[in-house]
């Protein structure tokens, strides 16, 4: 056979041509994938940016340090976390139904006491056993228990509970206690890696921890009638029994307590990505006046203040809509004393910017009494700064002192008046309610623990309480007993509360 050498050789040249080629690009080293740690390279240099180089032997440094910072805050702040159950009576009261029950069966309704628990979170912040929660959770409890991480549970006291900001200190007896790093929540930006640690549902979800964002700050939200908080949004999954729980930045540290969460309403109770929780430095400040003195001293400014709406704005010829609007100047107020006038437009208070007239007022209180404050404000279309020395909120001069009707009655810790037209308003209660009015709560008593400044006494023993004179004749009554039983109505709630007769 005759071969073709021109043939072959093309042949051999095609052949030697496809080996190389083949090599090049398929060769078997592992597929490289390039991660980019910033969004794009750097145009006027023409580097790209650092790169991970990520291969199915080789995982990626960064997600594992990202992986391992969960885990650091995970084991770190656990232990400081615990479950907080509060065990209550709730007396139901009688309705047309019940009476219906007594009058055609012959007798009484089905008992109208019922004993709840009711199942929230805390947060140990110091080793001599004080714990940060929800005044909501401890709220009308008679007997406060605190399981830790370890299991361990311990019978915890009430040192005091602010219903205006929803927070409230417990302390228990302990030993080798781990107590949670305090952040700074002002620092905190909207878009920061969050975890949220409590006990949502269930004590068998105990210490569950997730992970979310800030996403967003200054947040005005309705708990209970009280808009005095300037809430932290997360969309970290918050449920009820995370209540009182920690909020803590990428570093461990506590920067809000876990306090509401928005739902949709009927049987969509659970998340839906939207929580709330109080800053802690705000947190911090009510919780070392509980610890101090029992009850909250806030800072005053003295003014009444509205929002900045985009009619106001424009009717008023400026260009914010963020800022607290001066609608009144209280006569003799600190603000008065600076030289605050109606019509300012507040927009800055020591420097952090003014979202709305509660981020202002939120910041006002966590402040000290005494503490010279920068303002910023625009008037007549001009930015100005004025200094002003906080006072103290007379509400509270006037809880501690009392108004022009000075009679009283002390027993038991605590101090009683009837219900006049000045206290009605003070407390906000109807002025027609029967019974008497605690205002004041002698520091360390088991009165101090169970009672609040405002709680009604409708009955003690099996006496009714319409005076002082009905209180201190029921007193009389049931005074040589151990235990004393109360009826007392708080908000919109009746229960029975008993205190030990020293």
């Amino acid at each position: 056979m005759k071969i073709d050498i021109k043939k072959l050789i093309i042949v051999v040249v095609l052949l030697a041509v496809g080996v190389y080629l083949g090599g090049t690009f398929f060769s078997k080293d592992s597929e490289k994938v390039v991660v980019y740690e910033n969004t794009k390279p750097k145009q006027d240099s023409g580097n790209f940016v650092k790169a991970s180089l990520l291969s199915n032997k080789n995982k990626s440094t960064t997600l594992q340090n990202f992986n391992q910072a969960f885990v650091n805050i995970a084991e770190n702040v656990k232990p400081s976390v615990v479950t907080i159950t509060a065990e209550k009576v709730v007396k139901r009261n009688m309705t047309e139904q019940d009476e219906f029950f007594r009058k055609f069966f012959g007798f009484p309704a089905p008992d109208s006491e019922s004993r709840q628990t009711s199942l929230g979170s805390g947060v140990i912040v110091s080793d001599k056993g004080y714990i940060l929660t929800n005044s909501h959770v401890i709220k009308n409890g008679e007997k406060i228990s605190v399981r830790l991480a370890n299991g361990e549970v311990y019978k915890a006291e009430i040192i005091g509970s602010d219903e205006k900001t929803d927070i409230a200190v417990i302390k228990i007896e302990a030993e080798n206690l781990t107590s949670v790093s305090l952040g700074d929540s002002d620092a905190l930006k909207v878009g920061e890696w969050v975890v949220a640690v409590g006990s949502p549902l269930t004590e068998q979800l105990a210490h569950t921890v997730t992970a979310g964002i800030v996403s967003a700050k200054a947040r005005s939200i309705n708990i209970g009638g009280n808009t005095t908080a300037s809430f932290i949004q997360t969309d970290a999954a918050i449920n009820p029994g995370n209540s009182g729980g920690a909020l803590v930045n990428i570093e461990g540290e506590l920067v809000g307590i876990n306090t509401a969460i928005a739902t949709g309403g009927g049987l969509s109770r659970g998340n839906i990505g939207i929580g709330f929780a109080i800053p802690v430095n705000l947190a911090q400040k009510i919780m070392e006046d509980l610890i101090e003195t029992g009850h909250v001293e806030r800072a005053w400014l003295g003014v009444m203040i509205g929002p900045i709406t985009d009619p106001i704005a424009r009717a008023m010829d400026v260009e914010t809509r963020t800022g607290a609007l001066v609608n009144e100047v209280v006569e003799g107020s600190p603000a008065q004393k600076a030289g605050l006038k109606i019509g300012d437009v507040i927009i800055e208070y020591n420097g952090t910017k003014v979202e709305h007239p509660q981020h202002l007022t939120s910041m006002v209180s966590s402040s000290d009494i005494g503490e010279e404050a920068k303002l910023k404000i625009i008037r007549d279309g001009d930015d100005e700064i004025l200094e002003v020395e906080l006072g103290k909120r007379p509400e509270d001069d006037e809880l501690a002192s009392g108004d022009a009707d000075t009679s009283s009655e002390e027993l038991l810790g605590m101090k009683c008046k009837e219900i006049n037209p000045q206290l009605a308003e003070q407390l906000e209660i109807d002025i027609d309610e029967e019974g008497v009015v605690v205002v004041g709560l002698e520091r360390g008593t088991e009165a101090a623990q169970k009672l609040r400044h405002g709680d009604i006494i409708k009955r003690i023993g099996k006496k009714t309480v319409t005076s002082l004179e009905d209180l201190k004749e029921g007193y009389e009554q049931v005074k040589d007993k151990q235990y004393i039983l109360l009826l007392i109505k708080r908000e919109q709630h009746t229960v029975f509360i008993t205190l030990e007769n020293e």
